[in-house]
C-alpha cells in the first residue's frame, strides 16, 4: 500500500510541470476543436491527442512541424503553474495569440497550417494518425 501511494504521490508531483502543456492543449482544442467544426476534423484530433504538436513514439519534447511553428510563438518556461493561476486571462490571451501566429506559417506542404486546420486537416503531416 505504501508502494502505491508513494508511486501516486510521485506522479502527480511529476505530473505537475506540465500545467504549461496541458493548457497549450486546452486552448488549442477550444479554439479549433469546437463544436462547430467538422466532426472528423474534431474526431481526428481527439484521436492524435498530444500528436497534434508532438511526435507519436517520442519523448515530448520532440515536436513536429506544426509544434514547432508553435514553440517560436510560445514557451512553455513562460508558463509556469503558479504564473496561469494567478493569470488565467492573460495566459488564454497570449495562448490564442501565439497558436494564430503559428497558423500563418507554412507547412512543409506549401499550405499555412491556419489553411489545414480551416480546411478539416491536422495541421502537421505527421500527427500520428
Amino acid at each position: 500500500m505504501k508502494r502505491l501511494v508513494l508511486a501516486f504521490g510521485c506522479a502527480c508531483f511529476l505530473a505537475a510541470p506540465a500545467l504549461a502543456t496541458n493548457e497549450f492543449a486546452k486552448e488549442w482544442k477550444d479554439h479549433y476543436a469546437t463544436e462547430e467544426a467538422d466532426k472528423d476534423f474534431v474526431a481526428a484530433s481527439r484521436k492524435a491527442g498530444c500528436n497534434v504538436c508532438h511526435v507519436k513514439g517520442e519523448k515530448k519534447t520532440e515536436r513536429n512541424e506544426y509544434g514547432k511553428a508553435i514553440m517560436e510563438y510560445l514557451k512553455k518556461e513562460d508558463f509556469t503553474k503558479d504564473w496561469v493561476k494567478d493569470n488565467p486571462e492573460k495566459a488564454k490571451e497570449l495562448i490564442v495569440a501565439g497558436l494564430k501566429k503559428a497558423g500563418d506559417k507554412s507547412s512543409s506542404s506549401g499550405k499555412k497550417f491556419a489553411e489545414k486546420i480551416a480546411a478539416g486537416e491536422l495541421p502537421a503531416a505527421d500527427a500520428g494518425l
